[in-house]
């Protein structure tokens, strides 16, 4: 197995669990939904995956989420692909992941993703840009903070 945290250095900076707000936007900047996250970024040590992330949402109405994404390592790359999604992750910067992802339920559609950690590791910021038929339609912004 690679040793993906050596290789993915910003990567992994965002270990361990995060907790944050998700606010979705119209491309007027209407508020369409938002829901608050539990986000667990993991590195196993054994397995078939060298990260594994679980993604837990719930709602205000008592609605609750939870999807895991494991990921494979190929090409200085994340590459995810599981029944709900296909994609792929890579570092931009010193502190930039950048991912492009597709849910596999919605044709012609893709999500642009930056994400943005704190000098500190301690802060999230990140932004989902949502393309239909190459078209912007939405945006999701996310602001998390590590949990301790």
């Amino acid at each position: 197995m690679s040793n993906l945290r050596e290789q993915m250095p910003v990567l992994a900076r965002h270990e361990g669990d995060w907790t944050g707000t998700y606010t979705l936007v119209n491309t007027e900047g209407k508020i369409i939904d938002q829901h608050q996250s539990h986000l667990t970024c993991q590195f196993p040590e054994t397995g078939d995956y060298p990260y594994f992330q679980i993604n837990r949402y719930h709602w205000e109405n008592g609605k609750q989420e939870e999807h895991q994404f494991p990921a494979t390592y190929q090409d200085n790359k994340l590459i995810f692909d599981t029944e709900r999604i296909t994609g792929k992750a890579w570092e931009a910067d010193e502190s930039t992941l950048i991912l492009w992802l597709a849910y596999k339920g919605v044709p012609d559609a893709y999500i642009y993703e930056m994400i943005q950690i704190s000098p500190c590791n301690n802060y999230r910021a990140r932004t989902w840009q949502w393309f239909k038929n190459n078209q912007i339609f939405q945006r999701t912004l996310i602001q998390e903070e590590r949990m301790q």
